[in-house]
């Protein structure tokens, strides 16, 4: 193995003498740093994406600059000058310059769409990116020098035990704030009092001047005249004259009288089944879809609408009260998630306006509401018709082809062209509808789409009906190149040379093979639960009690053949393929539970016992963890190949980085004759 336990315990002792003498025991301290390290990186991803447009749909810029800069504290750890003490100024200079140079509205390309399109204000997205992503890297670089401070005095495994349990508090800290729907100053205070505690005794007034600088920034944007903040987005509202809902700085939504706006009552212009007894409205909102539909006699309707907040703003503000009626009952929930566990029969089925203007997570580049424009989606929904229900959808879907896209998905499913009203101008405001019974859709034409010309339709395994074709968009491909160089360059000046890193290259590959293996089982149970921030935050929360199980696991035995955990890894990921998430969808929600369950996190188990088994006689773990955590911000760079050759395929690129990490790690796969170990 590289390195010895001597040479561990000497470097712990040389970095001991560098600790400040804070009054926590060491392993009290190495968990709090931990948990503060998770969880200003999770709200990082979601305070910068609400002030910082292109942040909503481009969070996995924080995460990979999250990932530079942890990897980069680690590979630190060694040297005499450090950091840590910068952490918090590091932390307000990021806030400042996302207060102060806030970009509010994007304009979409012609190949990939953004909603919300008016006009730009702020810095270009270019120089806005670049420089979140040098500053997210600098801030969590400084933070995970305490950390690695703090781990390297334990024996390999023990430090990233205490690790991973400051990181599961991290998230169970960060989800009990998305759930009380905590405003930015509630994260500041909690992230900002537990640098300052692990700071302690040397406490300096660059430190107090940043945490209070900090905190009054904030405290400015959370008490702002008409902000709350939802599970998902900083919600804004105007009410006067009449109330307007704005999300992430985003024109979302208005709320009128029923009579107010013609453009609800479109809908039952088309759509005419036989009766309204059984409605469904999926992207219910503040409720003018549920006061139109109720205005033309719907007997009953299941208003689904996945943001909590908005549906409380519809509440108190719509003038015609439609969520009190009797008639309405409200979910709140994914609509896909919903569609899959009803057994309901409706005359209506209509997604009214469901553009989210945010990703499910900060490492994937799936939207909320993707997997309501999948053709299996589509097909489920006409499997919740009755004999003459109508399907509707509407929005402004600002480029033709996406129309076309939408109204071929439709032709595939119900066998004939659906009938499409489209508005020029205006964003492309569009109506699409679809019957099994030709009788109930009166439309003038047929669809005037060119569905013939169509890109493919969305499928959940490749769940992007924003993006025209298969391929990475130029500006992609750009900022993947731009990261890659600075990423290289900040590792060499910040840490030395890379040659410290070389012993470590099969940890490198690990950690890129486990960053798409998590990502990959985020989308899954995106599809199979609901695109929820509830589902989100139980997934993490599952792999990283499947990361301690395994470090327990390892703690107490060592393989005598270690090679064969990775074939046992490789036969996991091959019955993963084998088995697409959407076929688990048919299955009673328990029973679905348990296959996805099994199905991804006995991958992510293994993957832990081959790393843990190699980790923990590592002879230098700060450098080893370092080398991890930069081959998981790789991982997240290559997500982004979901969007060519879709989810499924990134399965056979775990394996392909586990195999790398096979062969360039074998001279450490001899085993131990020693069975069992402390």
């Amino acid at each position: 193995m590289t390195g010895s336990r001597g040479e561990q315990e000497t470097r712990a002792l040389a970095i001991t003498d560098t600790m400040p003498r804070t009054g926590l025991r060491p392993g009290v301290r190495l968990v709090l740093l931990s948990f503060v390290m998770l969880f200003v990186e999770l709200a990082l991803i979601r305070w910068t994406g609400s002030n910082v447009l292109h942040l909503s749909y481009f969070s996995n810029f924080v995460l990979l600059g999250s990932f530079l800069g942890i990897g980069i504290g680690f590979l630190r750890a060694h040297r005499e000058r450090d950091l840590f003490p910068y952490s918090l100024p590091a932390l307000a200079v990021l806030v400042a310059f996302v207060r102060f140079f806030p970009v509010e509205i994007e304009g979409a390309g012609s190949d990939l769409i953004f909603f919300g399109t008016l006009e730009t204000s702020g810095p270009p997205r270019e120089l806005v990116l670049a420089v979140i992503f040098v500053v997210v890297a600098a801030t969590l670089a400084f933070i995970a020098e305490g950390v690695a401070r703090a781990f390297v005095q334990f024996e390999p495994l023990e430090a990233y035990r205490l690790d991973i349990v400051g990181s599961i508090a991290g998230i169970v800290g960060f989800t009990a704030l998305s759930f009380l729907r905590a405003p930015p100053l509630a994260w500041g205070i909690v992230a900002g009092l537990v640098l300052l505690v692990a700071h302690r005794p040397r406490i300096t007034v660059l430190q107090v001047g940043a945490l209070a600088a900090l905190l009054v920034m904030l405290g400015l944007e959370t008490f702002a005249a008409g902000a709350s903040w939802s599970p998902y987005y900083k919600v804004t509202v105007d009410e006067e004259p009449a109330p307007f809902v704005r999300v992430n700085g985003v024109p979302h939504q208005a709320i009128f009288e029923t009579d107010e706006n013609s453009l609800y009552s479109r809908v039952y212009q088309s759509a005419r089944p036989a009766s309204l007894d059984n409605v469904l409205i999926v992207g219910a909102g503040t409720g003018n879809d549920v006061a139109t539909a109720l205005e033309q006699g719907a007997g009953h309707v299941d208003a689904v609408e996945i943001d909590p907040r908005l549906h409380e703003l519809g509440t108190e503000l719509h003038p015609d009260k439609p969520y009190a009626d009797p008639r309405v009952d409200v979910h709140i929930d994914d609509g896909r998630a919903f569609l899959e566990r009803s057994d309901e029969r409706y005359d209506l089925i209509l997604f009214a306006l469901p553009d989210s203007i945010t990703l499910v997570s900060g490492q994937s580049s799936l939207r909320l509401e993707s997997y309501l424009f999948t053709q299996e989606a589509m097909e489920s929904a006409r499997d919740h018709l009755g004999p003459d229900g109508v399907f509707a959808m509407y929005n402004y879907y600002v480029e033709q082809w996406l129309i076309d896209r939408l109204a071929g998905t439709l032709e595939e499913v119900y066998d004939r062209p659906p009938c499409v009203d489209a508005s020029e101008g205006l964003g492309r405001l569009s109506f699409l509808f679809a019957s099994e019974d030709p009788g109930s859709v009166r439309c003038a034409t047929a669809s005037p789409a060119s569905v013939e010309s169509a890109p493919e339709p969305a499928t959940d395994d490749h769940p992007f009906p924003y993006l025209r074709e298969r391929t990475l968009p130029v500006f992609y491909l750009v900022t993947i190149a731009l990261i890659l160089l600075v990423s290289i360059v900040a590792v060499r000046a910040a840490s030395g040379p890379l040659g410290q890193m070389a012993s470590y290259a099969d940890l490198f590959f690990m950690g890129a093979a486990f960053l798409l293996l998590e990502t990959k089982n985020v989308v899954q149970f995106a599809l199979l639960f609901g695109t929820t921030w509830v589902v989100n935050a139980l997934v993490f929360a599952g792999v990283l009690l499947s990361v301690l199980a395994a470090v327990e696991v390892s703690r107490r035995l060592s393989f005598k053949r270690p090679a064969r955990l990775y074939l046992v890894l490789l036969a996991a990921l091959v019955v993963s393929f084998a088995v697409p998430s959407e076929r688990l969808l048919s299955l009673p929600i328990g029973l679905r539970f348990v296959a996805a369950v099994v199905l991804a996190f006995t991958p992510i188990f293994l993957a832990n016992l081959v790393f843990t088994q190699r980790f923990k006689d590592v002879g230098s773990s700060a450098s080893a963890f370092g080398a991890n955590l930069l081959g998981a911000m790789v991982g997240g760079l290559l997500e982004y190949g979901a969007l060519v050759v879709g989810y499924r395929m990134l399965l056979v690129l775990v394996a392909v980085l586990y195999g790398l990490a096979f062969v360039l790690g074998r001279r450490h796969l001899t085993g131990s004759p020693v069975p069992a170990s402390a």
